[in-house]
């Protein structure tokens, strides 16, 4: 009679949280956030509880249950408030901006200089010197910008003039502007309002994402159905 409990009290774990992985989106390993990584951990010792628990087997359900509605309201929220995304799932830190690494930064994402330089050679980069910009991502990775001269493309090798493109900022994310990221450029929203009229755009709400480069050039990718144009 035990054993077809706990046969029973699995069964009942392996559904809710099949249920509740769907709900929650699938992600891989190296996608995941802070935040997903926590609650996925405790959902699946919740689940285990679950499986062995035959006594009171309500009371891990309804823990795991909650736990999934709460992350999918999270997930929820955090699609449409960028103040709610960057709390839970953090912001990206620019590590290197033009070939300077930054200590303070560095400091800020809790890296040390071995752990940098340990995923700058898994991307490929055995020297930081040959990196223009290095940001730590959210998910824990850090995405590395190198040098025009040190690109997958031989400019270098053919003699051809090149010239540093730098880090875009995003001005307009889910039709939010990004005041921060204006100013970064030297940019403000009398600027930004003016160069989406060019492009027929009443104004942010109509964007889904626009970036801007150091040159002023301003990428925009308008929600519904058209294409990003400049």
């Amino acid at each position: 009679m035990t054993v077809l409990k706990i046969l029973l009290a699995s069964g009942v774990s392996l559904v809710i949280l099949f249920i509740l992985t769907k709900l929650m989106g699938n992600k891989q390993i190296s996608q995941m956030n802070l935040f997903d990584y926590i609650t996925g951990i405790t959902i699946g010792s919740i689940a285990a509880e679950l499986a062995t628990e035959l006594e009171e087997p309500l009371k891990p359900a309804v823990a795991m249950i909650l736990y999934g509605v709460v992350t999918v309201a999270i997930s929820f929220l955090t699609s449409k408030c960028n103040k709610a995304r960057a709390f839970f799932a953090g912001k990206p830190i620019i590590l290197m901006r033009d070939g300077k690494l930054s200590r303070e930064q560095m400091k800020k994402s809790k890296l040390d200089l071995n752990e940098l330089l340990a995923m700058a050679r898994l991307a490929g980069y055995f020297d930081l010197g040959e990196i223009d910009s290095a940001i730590f991502e959210q998910n824990g990775n850090v995405s590395f910008l190198p040098k025009a001269g040190f690109r997958p493309a031989t400019p270098e090798d053919m003699k051809l003039p090149v010239k540093g493109e730098g880090i875009l900022a995003n001005v307009i994310v889910d039709s939010q502007v990004m005041e921060e990221e204006l100013k970064l450029f030297g940019k403000d929203e009398k600027w930004l309002s003016e160069q989406l009229k060019k492009e027929k755009l009443k104004g942010p709400e109509e964007v889904f994402l626009a970036t801007l480069d150091r040159e002023g050039k301003l990428t925009v990718f308008p929600t519904g159905k058209k294409d990003g144009n400049r």
